[in-house]
């Protein structure tokens, strides 16, 4: 049995919603107005133009409605549903991700590839740069790996730089992760990142968008994907960010919807690090360690945890590198936390650097992702 008839969903009725979504100007909020209206969408499609001009509607709406181009593109998702991992979660659905839902604009249809269980659990969004620095990506994975091992999805943009890196640093180990598409799952984009969202899926990790299958890339449906990253997740860590970083917009998204933000610092010298810098003066969390995170969610510590050993590496972890794991540190940081002289520290880091284990930036040492 499909999956869009286990809530007694008629298959005229799902046919008629996805038209509707199809629709150019029908945002989210005038979908449910619409269902609300008329009581379904089979009825809203079916209302003279007058009856949508009286609700605010565009002419143009009304109109398009009847185009063979809006039904050959509900005929191709009805086809594209047919596949036991390509699912279609509808806002009135009772599996519909509770979190999301309390957004003030939740996205009346969500088409989800792979493992659609994921949006059901607890998650952390990363996001950052997509022109991020070395040390920033490492940051990225090894943060990403930390979260995922202690049972949190990661959910991020699978765009270039951060986002990327997220997403690994939970494959890395086995954890799950979801990417959230500015584009419809089959025109996807950056192209870049396919062979990512394919393993990804291969892992049994989700893509998922509120778009229709073929909508191709748009500036300003990117922006407006970010509220989903937000919205599906407990807190948003952001990890590196100029000023101008679409990551602030899900930031300031994140705190309108009342969940926490969080943000790691950098150098003053480096534009990557203003825009967490100017996050961390409008009341972030600054975040130095993964324990940052974990301690305001104890509430979710029950939470099934791999105590085997990392799948990455069989032998023991550098002491100085399970330092770098959890936080960029100065050589005389990690003399401290380590207990060992600086001498002996900066002998070490000598060799972890020529090993290409860790990288040095504005005077702070960063363990680099294998």
């Amino acid at each position: 049995m499909p999956m869009f008839e286990k809530d007694g969903q008629s298959p005229a009725e799902l046919e008629a919603r996805l038209r509707l979504h199809r629709l150019p100007g029908i945002t989210p909020k005038r979908f449910k107005n619409l269902i609300d209206a008329f009581g379904g969408a089979s009825a809203a499609l079916s209302a003279p133009a007058s009856a949508w001009r009286s609700l605010g509607l565009p002419a143009a709406s009304a109109e398009a409605r009847r185009s063979t181009g809006i039904r050959d593109g509900a005929s191709a998702a009805l086809r594209w549903l047919e596949h036991p991992d390509q699912h279609l979660l509808m806002w009135d659905d009772a599996d519909y991700p509770a979190l999301l839902a309390e957004i003030p604009d939740p996205p009346p249809l969500l088409f989800v590839a792979g493992n659609r269980t994921l949006l059901d659990r607890p998650q952390l969004g990363i996001v950052g740069s997509r022109r991020a620095s070395r040390p920033g990506l490492d940051t990225a994975t090894a943060f990403s790996r930390s979260l995922a091992s202690a049972g949190f999805v990661v959910t991020s943009g699978l765009a270039l730089g951060i986002d990327g890196a997220a997403h690994k640093g939970a494959l890395d180990v086995k954890g799950g992760t979801i990417g959230v598409l500015g584009t419809g799952i089959e025109n996807f984009y950056p192209q870049r990142h396919r062979q990512l969202a394919a393993r990804m899926l291969a892992e049994g990790g989700a893509v998922i968008s509120e778009l229709p299958l073929d909508e191709p890339p748009h500036s300003t449906n990117f922006p407006k994907r970010n509220r989903i990253i937000s919205g599906l997740s407990l807190g948003v860590l952001v990890v590196e960010a100029s000023m101008a970083s679409g990551s602030l917009i899900t930031a300031r998204m994140a705190a309108e919807q009342g969940r926490e933000v969080y943000a790691i610092p950098g150098s003053i010298h480096h534009p990557g690090a203003k825009g967490c810098h100017q996050l961390i003066r409008d009341g972030a969390v600054l975040v130095e360690t993964v324990e940052h995170i974990l301690e305001a969610l104890q509430g979710w510590k029950n939470l099934p945890v791999d105590n085997g050993p990392p799948a990455r590496r069989a032998e023991p972890v550098h002491p100085l590198l399970a330092l770098l794991h959890a936080a960029p540190h100065s050589s005389e940081a990690l003399a401290l936390s380590s207990g060992w002289p600086l001498p002996k520290v900066l002998a070490a880091l000598t060799e972890l650097e020529l090993d290409s284990s860790v990288a040095c930036e504005a005077g702070r040492w960063f363990a680099r992702a294998p």
